[in-house]
């Protein structure tokens, strides 16, 4: 490989192929050097895409999950380029989270993994999200109460149920991540969950479950029993 993508063929270069074949013809390594923009003094963004991969297996599902300072692992990873990559993984999980029309009911834990995993299930930190229902169970907003910390997130039911009441839901789902990827609640999950259950009881809105989203499956505190 040459030290530039000018050294390349006009018709081998990513742009140039990916307008005349289409992205899909691309390698991932071409796809993500497109991302990358110019590369730097002797190195390609190829090459820089290249390594970056390299340097999560090859896995685009480990870079997102990865902080932003893990990602420069190579010149010409630098703050720019990484915001871009960062909104490119973020873009990618808001359009997967599109996939189930916003028009569909949701009426189980299963339904409410199938909308939030795509934006979730890759996060490297916790969200607490409370899903707010219409009376024909369609989501009509969806609120994000907490962005928390590695290990934690935290959730106050005065910041769970504002927009419910403001928005005279009828009903929620509480959902959030486990960064493990492990699923199971902790004593805490236990704890604010009963809190929450009961500050909906006291104001009118039924708290339908609680989901914990993990890598490929969930957790639901109906389907366990806790809330009935």
């Amino acid at each position: 490989m040459g030290n530039t993508l000018h050294d390349l063929p006009a018709s081998d270069r990513p742009r140039t192929r990916l307008q005349r074949q289409g992205p899909e013809a691309l390698t991932t390594a071409e796809l993500l050097s497109l991302v990358l923009g110019t590369g730097v003094k002797g190195r390609s963004s190829l090459d820089a895409a290249t390594a970056l991969l390299q340097s999560t297996g090859g896995s685009l599902r480990a870079m997102a999950r990865r902080p932003g300072a893990a990602l420069r692992v190579s010149p010409g990873i630098g703050a720019a380029r990484i915001a871009a990559i960062q909104a490119v993984c973020e873009l990618s999980r808001r359009y997967a989270s599109e996939r189930r029309p916003q028009q569909s009911p949701v009426t189980r834990a299963l339904d409410i993994y199938e909308v939030y995993a795509p934006r979730l299930e890759d996060l490297p930190v916790e969200e607490f999200h409370v899903a707010i229902l219409d009376s024909q169970h369609r989501i009509e907003q969806d609120v994000l109460v907490s962005r928390g910390t590695l290990n934690a997130s935290l959730a106050h039911p005065r910041e769970v149920f504002r927009t419910a009441i403001a928005a005279n839901a009828c009903a929620v789902f509480l959902v959030h991540n486990h960064p493990s990827g492990d699923p199971v609640p902790s004593p805490a999950d236990y704890t604010l969950t009963r809190e929450l259950y009961a500050a909906g009881k006291l104001l009118g809105i039924d708290v339908l479950d609680h989901v914990i989203i993990g890598q490929g499956r969930f957790t639901s505190f109906v389907e366990e029993g806790f809330l009935s």
